[in-house]
């Protein structure tokens, strides 16, 4: 049974950073993608980026093209979400998700972490 557990959601002022962990665990990941999504207030949930556990390919949202990272651990099945020059609009619960291939739906999700940017 795959588990995604979120972590380092917080309040942070604009222009600010967090860095939003995923750990995963229950399979091997070699073959997964790993993502994350957020849901804003009365708004449908996005795509905010994903990366490709075996080769690392990244792909982002055009929202957050350049201000946020998407990476893996090495030596632990974690994801990280670095997010920077945050905007009041990057405010949502953000959930980290994964899919056993290149294609298809995301078949487990995390609990999600909220993420406030405001002064």
């Amino acid at each position: 049974q795959v588990q995604l557990v979120e972590s380092g959601g917080g309040l942070v002022q604009p222009g600010g950073s967090l860095r939003l962990s995923c750990a995963a665990s229950g399979r091997t990941f070699s073959s997964y993608v790993i993502a994350w999504f957020r849901q804003a207030p009365g708004k449908e949930r996005e795509f905010v980026s994903r990366i490709n556990w075996r080769d690392t390919i990244t792909y982002y949202a055009d929202s957050v093209k350049g201000r946020f990272t998407i990476s893996r651990g090495n030596a632990k099945n974690t994801v990280y979400l670095q997010m920077n020059s945050l905007k009041p609009e990057d405010t949502a619960v953000y959930y980290c998700a994964a899919r056993p291939g290149m294609a298809g739906s995301y078949d487990y999700w995390g609990q999600g972490t909220q993420v406030t940017v405001s002064s």
